[in-house]
């Protein structure tokens, strides 16, 4: 059974609207997390600015960020209705793939956006001793306390990772969709193929079979005469 193209619609087109949201960050992000140079301080400041005016942003805007999401996780559970081996397979992996995306948000890009806009840094984590350290999780927030200890500079890596973390995720929802696609194809077009081959097959037999009624009709017809 070929997939829903409406359904589909409702994946894709989310899932590319928040990689050009992604891609549209990854000027600020690339100096951070690849650049041999050492970044400039105007460029952390450049950074933060861009994030607080994000995180500033009317309550349409994220309304409408919110919506996108919905939409493609709506479409997700639609295609896993009456799933088929197909559906399992993709929709299911871009399900999953998908909830990742909606976790690294929630829990890294949302928490870093609210770090940035008020400014409260952590002292960062070469400041901190083997102690402190151990009472640090993994995302750089003190357990008992639960503020975050990463410096002004960790912060924001952890936000450009995140990004990029993010992009990696939708691309693979986009492949698996895509590959979907190719496989619905494939499926139709060898079935069309099989029946097509049936089809000549049985005309071929119902063929033989005529032809092999009428000669032995004419042959009755010859024996009945020379009895005769």
């Amino acid at each position: 059974m070929p997939s829903n193209p409406f359904a589909t619609f409702l994946i894709i087109v989310p899932v590319s609207f928040f990689l050009g949201i992604v891609f549209s960050l990854f000027p600020y992000d690339y100096p951070l997390l690849w650049s041999t140079v050492p970044t400039p301080s105007a460029h952390f400041d450049a950074i933060e600015s861009h994030l607080k005016l994000l995180h500033s942003a009317p309550n349409l805007i994220q309304r409408i960020l919110h919506i996108m999401v919905a939409m493609g996780l709506g479409g997700l559970v639609f295609k896993l209705y009456k799933p088929t081996e197909s559906n399992m397979l993709f929709d299911g992996g871009s399900l999953v793939l998908y909830m990742v995306a909606v976790i690294v948000y929630i829990a890294n890009i949302v928490k870093g956006l609210r770090l940035v806009t008020d400014g409260t840094y952590g002292v960062g984590l070469g400041s901190l001793t083997e102690d402190q350290l151990d009472n640090v999780d993994r995302t750089g927030f003190d357990v008992d306390t639960g503020d975050s200890v990463l410096g002004r500079e960790d912060n924001l890596k952890v936000l450009a990772a995140s990004n990029t973390i993010l992009a990696l995720v939708l691309v693979g929802v986009l492949v698996l969709q895509i590959g979907q696609m190719y496989a619905d194809r494939v499926d139709e077009r060898t079935m069309k193929e099989y029946e097509a081959k049936a089809k000549a097959e049985l005309e071929k037999k119902e063929s033989e079979a005529a032809s092999g009624h009428t000669v032995k009709r004419h042959t009755s017809g010859k024996e009945g005469k020379k009895t005769k």
